[in-house]
């Protein structure tokens, strides 16, 4: 027994030593896809930076100091604030009381630090009241202030022209720019493989009618095109209405793209020895389609779809801030960013800007994570 228990462990011991050349032979092809991914260094911390991202979009009004709707003409223009980390020797977070006065020659209000009054930053401090994930109430936020309401002495990003906070508001911008382009690219991908599919594999008539409302949608002019539509939509329509009237346009007009590109591969697949052996096994056709030849290049339909997200992204926060997409009070990048449209205001209140950072952000994150992707796609190359 001793010496069964014996050969035992030494099989046991030489399988988990077992070379990586071993280990790629009897791996799937997810498998070999995530090891390459893996070692792609850029393209996983673009995943990290996509993640806090979307972490954001759950917890944004969490992450919020104050209420992002609530305007105070006293407070409007004001700076970011510097936060302090240490109380002389002692670890402390705290702000300087800002102070506002009109200036009687220009008449405009500037503000001042009084370094005499310090205002504590406290971490799960009380606030406004909200939803989590839209049906938990609660007034918790993760920073907030001591003793003194968060919209009355809290600004880290600073305040825009109407005294709202420029952090609570970009957090929640986030949610609303990030799930425009996640909802969007999922009914893209829908309509993308399924017409795309349909057109490649049953040809004939059907292919052809697919292929012209692809033309034909293409040819459209961009900027006409989003010009009429931001006339057509009634201004008094909610944040609701208009953010998933926009989505569907963009799905609408994005699914042709990876349409031309499933029909391709389906023509190369369809006279595979894999779909005959389906089709006279008696498969569906749907079937033969979503369970065969879908499948073989889900890799690359994954890589192209990643790469979809920041020309969403763009096109959300380009239309919205020229006034073609997204309108207020409804809170996006290209809301925020419609703040600094005017050379004055980008010389006199930089901090307007501050909202195009997470759109560069997002945007490289996607573009990065996408050519990871694409390269692990490909695992025996």
């Amino acid at each position: 027994m001793e010496k069964e228990s014996a050969i035992g462990a030494t099989l046991t011991e030489a399988a988990d030593q077992r070379p990586d050349e071993e280990r790629i032979y009897v791996a799937t092809q997810w498998q070999l896809m995530w090891w390459r991914l893996r070692r792609h260094k850029l393209a996983m911390g673009a995943a990290v930076v996509l993640i806090i991202f979307y972490l954001s979009v759950i917890f944004a009004d969490f992450l919020a100091t104050s209420d992002p709707t609530v305007s105070e003409a006293q407070l409007g223009l004001m700076s970011p604030q510097q936060i302090h980390l240490f109380d002389g020797f002692k670890p402390g977070l705290y702000v300087y009381a800002v102070e506002g006065r009109r200036d009687p020659v220009s008449f405009k209000r500037v503000y001042q630090t009084n370094p005499d009054v310090k205002v504590p930053i406290v971490f799960f401090a009380k606030g406004y009241e909200y939803k989590m994930f839209g049906f938990i109430p609660m007034n918790r936020h993760l920073i907030g202030t001591k003793d003194v309401p968060a919209g009355e002495a809290l600004f880290i990003l600073g305040t825009d022209l109407q005294g709202r906070d420029l952090w609570s508001r970009l957090m929640l911008a986030t949610r609303i720019s990030m799930t425009i382009g996640l909802v969007s690219v999922v009914m893209s991908l829908f309509l993308g493989v399924l017409l795309g599919g349909i057109s490649g594999y049953y040809g004939g008539w059907i292919d052809t009618v697919i292929q012209r409302i692809i033309e034909l949608l293409r040819s459209i002019p961009t900027i006409p095109l989003w010009m009429g539509i931001a006339a057509s939509l009634p201004h008094d329509w909610s944040i609701i209405k208009i953010y998933f009237a926009i989505t569907i346009i963009i799905a609408i007009i994005g699914w042709t793209e990876l349409a031309r590109v499933v029909r391709g591969r389906f023509l190369s697949l369809r006279e595979e020895d894999f779909v005959t052996a389906a089709e006279l096994s008696g498969a569906g056709q749907m079937r033969i389609i979503f369970r065969h030849m879908v499948p073989s290049f889900l890799s690359h339909i994954i890589a192209a779809t990643t790469l979809a997200f920041p020309a969403i992204i763009i096109a959300e926060t380009s239309l919205s801030f020229l006034g073609l997409g997204m309108r207020p009070p409804a809170i996006s990048w290209g809301v925020l960013l419609q703040a600094a449209q005017q050379v004055q205001a980008v010389a006199l209140t930089p901090w307007l800007l501050i909202p195009a950072i997470p759109v560069i952000l997002a945007v490289l994150a996607f573009n990065f994570l996408g050519d990871g992707l694409r390269d692990a796609a490909d695992p025996y190359g």
